[in-house]
């Protein structure tokens, strides 16, 4: 985990601003606090925050090439590095450092954007060539680390997060309508649109390339499922080969300088990867977990089983109302865009937790859900398919009372309830997001709050159809499961539950996430099997609960799954909530800020201060974190973003400067 921040000219060549590279650095310096190191020249500047975890002695960056005319700035980690440091060096490639950064440098020297296909990996990069005077920059096959840009004044500014690029005060910080539009209805937006205008976000699986000044995207990887199945495979055959990915992937992300944790949730997910990780050491594990103060979202008594189990050090953070509410600015700040959901909020209080236990790396189980059928959408989307061809089926009111667990918070706990919920866009099958109206129905319950300005600029159908350009041209030949699965993975996995939820609340506090099953091979893997083998009946990730057989408890793999959930509206209507959600949900500063219309803002504050979260509504809840986190991010980045300290960091271990400003000043003092 590090940041990276800079610039490149486009047009005419001209001394670099020093001050602004070490302004950029200075806020993003939380992703990186180690070391801090900048290279300009009059076309390009690339700047540094380094969180050092592999060569911790000689890794430091920007980082070059033998004869110091190609420069990277790189963000994340390539496990295969280690594999790949020999071929490149069969081809005459001489190293100085032990760094998997030096790898990348000399992989794009020897292969040019093919590179990227060799990389195992998590990584966002920025690679400058002062012979070519070109840009190369990257992002990893599912988004894991961010890379965000604009242009402006002649200049293509990069960063690892948006805060860097308003380092430059002539660069307009205004929310984008359309933006905001996207996240009431996916939960995050569809890039390269962000929730800034003029600010764009590079897609997972994709390049970026400016050369004699023209700017070129282009994806190098997408998933893919297959037409047909494989169905002379069992159950077993197909588990077993996953558990050997599975294996080998954590094996590459236990490759570092420094010791390695994991999260344990007390579920299969994180369960199962904990309990690999004992085939690679000795030493006792140790393991980081949340536990609520409200026992409906609390797993403390599965996280305490698996942490017996498999003989982890434990640590746990304890959550509660108040803590939600004091972090949620901070949340806000690092998420840079508004939520509908506390839950990321949590996740920052665990991942200080793993600092403070003086912890950098930790292993995570993001990505099995939407890899192998996990969440209840998928079988949500099942049923309904069921009832679209069978309208008389007797099967339909059993069906919904098997799943009704697994919709907690409903409006009204009824059979009608769930029938008309479900009857939503019942026949409309040929959507590609049919899988997911029903999540986009409640999350666009705050909509119903905008001002009418918001409202006439927002384009709802526009926003519905936000993913229809990342899907491949056989999506609509695949499986119903394989596309859902392919629309969560570029909508949720990558949007949020990888940005707000997992780089951006790691981040926060120096602590890098690694996500042993996002190795592409275990992706590309998981793509090929058969549906009936993830989503057996109703029973989630089958495959994987057979692959880890044997290693985990059965407790374990036949609890019924529990989606990880934190407190929403409760944490901001105590008598001890802060006063800045009293200030922020005001008449005077909703109608300032523009986005939302203050006199229904203020009855939905009002409802929720007189009931619990329990009376209220799912929709309800969404909505109020979505209008609070709106007003938070508007008073951070748009009214407040310069008084927000900037401590401007001095300790750069590296500077080095190749500006002709520089030049003539060296001639001079000669």
């Amino acid at each position: 985990m590090c940041g990276i921040a800079g610039y490149f000219q486009l047009e005419d060549s001209r001394p670099p601003d020093r001050d602004l590279v070490t302004r950029m650095i200075s806020l993003i310096r939380h992703r990186g606090p180690d070391e801090f190191g900048a290279f300009l020249d009059d076309k390009c500047v690339l700047g540094h925050a380094r969180l050092s975890i592999i060569d911790l002695s000689t890794g430091q960056q920007p980082l070059c090439n033998e004869d110091e005319t190609v420069w990277i700035a790189f963000n994340g980690e390539i496990y295969n590095y280690i594999e790949l440091r020999p071929i490149l060096e069969s081809f005459g490639h001489k190293f100085r450092t032990n760094s998997d950064t030096e790898v990348i440098v000399h992989a794009y020297e020897q292969w040019g954007r093919d590179c990227l296909e060799r990389f195992n990996g998590q990584f966002s990069f920025a690679i400058y060539d002062s012979k070519k005077q070109s840009l190369f920059s990257a992002r990893d096959r599912m988004g894991k680390r961010p890379l965000f840009y604009t242009v402006h004044n002649g200049r293509f500014y990069f960063a690892s997060e948006i805060k860097a690029l308003f380092a430059d005060p002539t660069i307009e910080r205004r929310l984008d309508a359309s933006g905001l539009d996207q996240v009431f209805t996916w939960w995050t937006c569809a890039p390269p649109r962000t929730v800034f205008s003029n600010v764009q976000e590079l897609e997972s699986g994709s390049f970026l390339e400016i050369d004699a000044g023209k700017i070129n995207t282009a994806r190098f990887w997408s998933m893919q499922y297959p037409d047909a199945y494989d169905s002379s495979r069992s159950v077993d055959s197909w588990a077993e080969e996953l558990h050997a990915l599975l294996v080998d992937s954590i094996r590459l992300r236990l490759r570092a300088d420094v010791p390695v944790g994991a999260y344990l949730s007390g579920g299969l997910d994180s369960s199962a990867i904990a309990a690999l990780v004992r085939s690679f050491t000795s030493n006792r594990l140790e393991s980081f977990s949340i536990a609520f103060g409200d026992s409906a979202f609390d797993e403390s008594n599965y996280q305490k089983q698996m942490a017996d189990q498999l003989g982890t050090h434990h640590h746990s953070v304890q959550c509660n109302y108040s803590d939600i509410a004091n972090c949620f600015p901070e949340i806000i700040w690092h998420t840079e865009r508004p939520i509908l959901r506390t839950a990321p909020a949590p996740m920052y209080l665990l991942s200080k937790l793993v600092n403070d236990t003086g912890f950098k790396v930790v292993l995570t189980g993001e990505g099995s859900d939407e890899m192998f059928a996990g969440y209840d959408i998928f079988k949500e989307s099942k049923i309904r398919r069921f009832w679209a061809r069978n309208p008389d089926s007797r099967f339909r009111a059993l069906l919904l009372k098997r799943l009704y667990p697994t919709l907690p918070l409903s409006d009204v706990k009824s059979d009608l309830f769930l029938q008309e919920f479900y009857r939503e866009g019942l026949t409309d099958t040929d959507r590609y997001y049919y899988s997911h109206m029903l999540r986009i129905k409640t999350s666009s319950r705050v909509k119903d709050f905008y001002a009418l300005e918001t409202k006439s600029s927002s384009r709802s159908e526009e926003s519905l159809n936000a993913f229809a350009h990342t899907l491949p041209a056989g999506f609509a030949g695949w499986h119903h499961l394989s596309q859902a699965q392919f629309v969560e993975a570029k909508s949720l996995l990558s949007g949020y539950l990888l940005s707000s939820q997992g780089d951006r609340m790691a981040a926060a506090n120096a602590v890098e996430g690694r996500y042993p099953f996002l190795d592409h091979r275990v992706i590309e893997f998981a793509a090929k099997i058969p549906p009936q083998h993830k989503l057996f009946g109703l029973k989630e990730k089958w495959v994987l609960k057979r692959a880890m057989r044997g290693a985990l408890p059965e407790a374990i793999l036949k609890r019924p799954k529990q989606p990880y959930m934190a407190p929403d509206s409760n944490c901001f209507t105590q008598k001890q909530s802060p006063e800045y959600v009293r200030q922020l949900l005001s008449p005077d500063r909703i109608k300032r800020a523009g986005v939302f219309n203050p006199v229904m803002a203020g009855k939905l504050y009002e409802k929720c201060l007189k009931q619990s979260q329990v009376q209220m509504s799912f929709k309800d809840n969404m909505a109020f974190v979505g209008i609070l986190s709106t007003q938070l991010l508007v008073d951070q980045f748009i009214e407040n973003f310069d008084a927000r300290t900037i401590k401007t960091v001095s300790n750069f271990r590296v500077w080095r400067d190749y500006s002709s400003a520089q030049s003539d000043h060296l001639k001079a003092k000669n």
